[in-house]
C-alpha cells in the first residue's frame, strides 16, 4: 500500500470514528491490524486512536513490522466484530475482520456472506474463527 493511500485510510478512519465516538457517548472503539502471514493485533479501547496504537503494538510484538502491520478494520462504536479466516489454493492465508454489527448474529451473517463465494474466489477455506464483543472479549467456535 502506498504511503499516500495509507495516510488517506488512517484519516478516513479517524474522521469517521471521531463522529461515532461523539454520537455514542464514549462507547469503546475496536481496531484490527494485520501483517499477512506474520502477525496481527486486536484491541478495544476508549477511542479509535488508542485502539489502533494498541493493535499496532500487538502486531509488532507478535512478529510483524511497523511497515507490514496495516489497519484491517476499525469501528467506533465497536459493537460486535467477526474475524474470518481465509486460505487460498496454494497456501496463502489471511484474516478479514468485520466490525460494528449490532448483534453477534449479524456479525456471523457477515462472515457467511464473505464466505459465500469462497470456491469461486479460489479459497479452500473460509470461516468465522472469532466473535468479539465491544469490550474486546473473544469467543471462539462453536458460537452459541
Amino acid at each position: 500500500m502506498t504511503t499516500l493511500l495509507r495516510l488517506a485510510t488512517i484519516l478516513c478512519v479517524t474522521l469517521c470514528s471521531a463522529t461515532g465516538f461523539a454520537q455514542e457517548g464514549g462507547r469503546k472503539a475496536i481496531a484490527y491490524m494485520q501483517a499477512p502471514e506474520m502477525s496481527s493485533g486486536l484491541c478495544a479501547a476508549q477511542d479509535t486512536a488508542s485502539a489502533i496504537d494498541c493493535a499496532m503494538k500487538q502486531c509488532i510484538d507478535g512478529g510483524g513490522t511497523a511497515e507490514d502491520c496495516q489497519v484491517n478494520a476499525t469501528c467506533n462504536p465497536g459493537n460486535w466484530s467477526v474475524d474470518i479466516f481465509m486460505m487460498a489454493d496454494g497456501g496463502p492465508h489471511w484474516h478479514q475482520f468485520s466490525c460494528g454489527w449490532q448483534t453477534k448474529e449479524l456479525a456471523l451473517k457477515a462472515a457467511d456472506l464473505a464466505c459465500s463465494t469462497a470456491s469461486q474466489d479460489g479459497l479452500v477455506e473460509c470461516s468465522a474463527v472469532q466473535l468479539i464483543d465491544e469490550d474486546g472479549k473473544i469467543t471462539e467456535p462453536p458460537f452459541n
